[in-house]
């Protein structure tokens, strides 16, 4: 779905803070979405939470920094995290620019309870639609 100049991929689940959520197998992959990357500019450095480190839904997991602004990553949910995607995180954090839902994914987690992905929002849904437009009309 793209809403204004924002893509935003229907499989996944979105929360408030623009990380996004995508169910792999057993695993939960987590990332930052389109909407905050264009929003914080070219991504210069990220920093997360290591391999083995539990993270907490809607507490912060790392940061990002751009050379305008610098904002914590949140976590759309629970659990431990199984894989840091070293490529993007230590190597080209401007991945995140160019690929924010394939290659510039940040963690990969083994959920403490995967129906937390049921209290994110879903693009095409009404809590989605209206979430979207008032951070476009706020932060544009």
């Amino acid at each position: 779905m793209k809403v204004d100049k924002y893509e935003f991929p229907d499989d996944l689940y979105y929360h408030k803070e623009h990380t996004w959520a995508k169910k792999d197998g057993d695993s939960i992959i987590i990332g930052f979405d389109d909407f905050g990357v264009q929003l914080a500019g070219a991504i210069k450095r990220i920093t997360t939470l290591e391999e083995d480190e539990e993270i907490s839904k809607d507490k912060p997991f790392g940061t990002i920094s751009s050379g305008k602004w610098t904002g914590k990553l949140y976590s759309p949910i629970s659990g431990e995290i199984v894989e840091v995607n070293e490529d993007v995180v230590e190597d080209e954090p401007g991945t995140l620019n160019e690929d924010p839902y394939g290659e510039g994914w940040l963690l990969k987690v083994t959920p403490e309870d995967d129906s937390e992905l049921d209290e994110l929002m879903q693009p095409g849904k009404p809590d989605f639609d209206e979430w979207i437009k008032a951070e476009i009309a706020e932060h544009t």
